[in-house]
């Protein structure tokens, strides 16, 4: 499985505490060079307050498109059926056009602008839209029929019947959308969560032109800016400063933050890059503002929150249709492999049982997405009265704290098999990603975000049991900062390049890798 590093902290420790204590992740528990800052009273309230996940708008339109086009093709299937007695199968004419009409009347409502949130938002501008779309595509197709002489070929009624049945179809699946978009508003799931860097004049120009788009999915939440003098006052155009850049990033561990806008002008290189550097290690949506700018570039050159016209920075990793394709190859291929790996899972535990005392698996804290604490399952490979909860001691080579059974599942990375209960029930770990690392995990005498800059980084996405470092040679022990450099290294290359078929690749590798690395496994 995992071919992980086994002589670092993160895979050579033992939560003695094998049962779970609440069930729940601890949002606020972060490293100590990001959390543990004093955020003030307003800040620690807002990050405070529960808030919900955000849906994806471009999933939720997308789905809207297969439902509409599947409600055309449903009814025109019944149409042809019931309103074409006289023929007693289909013809190729009626299937033929019956898949045109149908791509062409979702074509036509894309082109009428039916499928954004915005739209589905509205009631009589979305009904005079379907209205015109579905007859544009239906009639036309006739009429053409028609003026070649075919029109009596497929039947005029069931041409009608189709108009009529699809046009209400249609209308009661926008209903439904409407009310659910409009509830998905109000509890905050369609909503961009965004605060903005940088006060002054240009801060409040920024958000002024926000708010003036009332349509607009954009919920400000305040302002960060490191001025202290007069330049960055207490309240900008009626939001709040929160506080510094740095501020800004444990408040963005306590709570969802979905983008951030930079106000500072573009011929401040330094301090861009400056700021662009602290907030890279956040999994958002990062847009340099250019409402302000006197170079006028092209309008293709931006793209737009609202009317505001912004330059992309960073945008957030695995977004959209790429969480939903990963989650189904998570869960499809983890439950697959949970089948077909059972009973050597359960010989292990019996294993395990029989070699020494204690509990078979344990779980252990470790740091998942954007620094959320989560716990993860494994296989105990220690004595028990030896763990090493705090995950201070690295393994080494012959540690006498590994029991027999231990040393075999640790170097064939059997122990790491539990994981896809993580995957498969949970949720909380990828099949593929950066590995969890254990809370005080470390390279030679130095915390991990201390050896390596930007360390933070690799928690922008969800973990994994294996990873892109892992089948590229960087497992085991960790005991020079260079080697959890070129881990790191491997796993922002990984975020920067996912896709399925790279995850797929990096699974079919993973048995290799663990034949070629397991020299450095203890």
């Amino acid at each position: 499985m995992s071919p992980h590093g086994r002589g670092r902290a993160s895979s050579g420790t033992e939560d003695r505490r094998s049962g779970p204590r609440d069930g729940q992740r601890d949002r606020r528990s972060a490293p100590r060079s990001e959390s543990r800052r004093a955020l003030s009273d307003l800040a620690r309230a807002l990050s405070d307050d529960p808030v919900q996940a955000r849906y994806s708008p471009a999933v939720i339109t997308g789905i809207a498109r297969g439902v509409d086009l599947g409600l055309i093709m449903a009814t025109g299937a019944i149409a042809i059926s019931f309103f074409t007695p006289e023929q007693p199968g289909w013809y190729w004419l009626e299937t033929l056009l019956l898949t045109a009409i149908a791509m062409s009347a979702v074509i036509a409502m894309e082109a009428a602008q039916l499928y954004s949130v915005t739209m589905f938002r509205s009631g009589f501008s979305q009904a005079v839209r379907l209205v015109g779309a579905w007859s544009l595509a239906i009639f036309v197709p006739w009429l053409g029929l028609g003026a070649v002489g075919l029109a009596s070929a497929p039947g005029d009624s069931w041409l009608s019947a189709w108009w009529i049945l699809g046009l209400a179809f249609l209308g009661i699946g926008r209903i439904v959308l409407h009310t659910l978009v409009s509830r998905w508003m109000r509890d905050g799931r369609l909503t961009r969560r965004t605060v903005i860097v940088g006060g002054g004049p240009a801060g409040e120009a920024l958000i002024d032109q926000i708010r003036a788009d009332t349509s607009s999915d954009v919920l400000m939440l305040g302002v960060f800016d490191d001025r202290e003098d007069g330049r960055s006052q207490s309240v900008v155009a009626g939001l709040p400063k929160l506080g510094t850049v740095d501020d800004l990033i444990a408040f963005a561990r306590r709570t969802r933050i979905d983008l951030v806008i930079f106000t500072l002008p573009i011929t401040a290189e330094a301090r861009i890059l400056e700021v662009l550097k602290k907030l890279s290690v956040l999994p958002v949506d990062i847009r340099l503002s250019a409402h302000t700018n006197k170079l006028q570039f092209r309008p293709r050159s931006y793209s737009y929150v609202g009317d505001v016209p912004v330059i992309d920075m960073l945008d957030r990793p695995i977004a959209d249709w790429d969480v939903v394709m990963k989650w189904i190859f998570d869960r499809f291929v983890g439950a697959l492999m949970l089948l077909a790996l059972s009973p050597l899972m359960l010989v292990t535990a019996l294993a395990i049982k029989l070699d020494s005392r204690g509990p078979v698996l344990f779980r252990q804290k470790r740091y998942g997405f954007n620094n959320e604490l989560i716990e993860v399952f494994k296989f105990r490979s220690m004595y028990h009265e030896k763990a090493d909860a705090s995950a201070v001691k690295l393994v080494t080579k012959n540690d006498d704290r590994v029991t027999r059974v231990g040393r075999f599942i640790r170097k064939t990375s059997i122990d790491e098999l539990p994981q896809l209960f993580n995957v498969v029930f949970a949720g909380n770990l990828s099949l593929v990603g950066p590995r969890p690392h254990a809370v005080h995990a470390k390279a030679a005498a130095h915390r991990y975000d201390q050896a390596v800059d930007g360390y933070f980084a690799r928690h922008r996405v969800k973990p994994g049991i294996t990873g892109w470092a892992q089948v590229n040679g960087w497992r085991g022990e960790t005991d020079t900062a260079d080697k959890i450099q070129n881990r790191v290294a491997h796993d922002l290359y990984y975020i920067e390049n996912w896709s399925v078929m790279l995850d797929a690749l990096i699974l079919i590798k993973t048995p290799v890798s663990l034949l070629t690395s397991s020299e450095n496994a203890y």
